[in-house]
């Protein structure tokens, strides 16, 4: 396998998780609704915080590299909502299916063959794709685990879920 291939390869399986960490979707299978806006001990979000919270960085990163006239959001209050702002089950799907859809489009880009990854940006020489895909990669695996062990906290992952009993499966 030519090293293009194999760089493209890992970074597909980096952004997707399963190796080393769960995936977005496997952190809130099953996930209980009515949990949405409950705010684990010790921190002032909920669980739809910081899926809102990964679904604004990521799309972030994705436009800063797409798009040369992107703004981020001011940091650090552009990158959350409120802490006293709640969702309903369409806001919580709507986050969870942006999250998916920007994802995609990341791992789209990695897939394109026609773009060289460790090329500098027009727009911010001093950045790449391959670094953007690794910093949206390592932000996700980071909060991702942060909501399974918040899951464990509060006891809502289902019965017998292996991430509950602590076995592979």
């Amino acid at each position: 396998m030519k090293n293009n291939e194999m760089v493209r390869k890992e970074l597909l399986a980096l952004l997707k998780g399963g190796n080393a960490h769960m995936t977005f979707d496997e952190a809130l299978a099953d996930f209980p609704l009515e949990y949405i806006n409950k705010k684990p001990p010790h921190t002032p979000y909920s669980f739809w915080h910081f899926v809102e919270h990964l679904r604004i960085a990521q799309w972030d990163i994705l436009e800063f590299v797409k798009n040369p006239g992107h703004v981020s959001p001011e940091y650090p209050a552009g990158y959350r909502p409120a802490p006293d702002e709640q969702t309903d089950k369409s806001g919580w799907q709507r986050s969870c299916d942006r999250f998916n859809a920007d994802l995609k489009a990341l791992q789209e880009l990695v897939r394109d063959e026609s773009i060289d990854l460790l090329a500098p940006l027009h727009h911010a020489r001093s950045y790449n794709i391959f670094r953007e895909i690794l910093l949206a990669a390592d932000h996700n695996a980071y909060h991702i685990g942060e909501i399974a062990i918040m899951r464990q906290l509060m006891n809502i992952w289902p019965e017998g879920n292996r991430y509950l009993t602590g076995r592979p499966d």
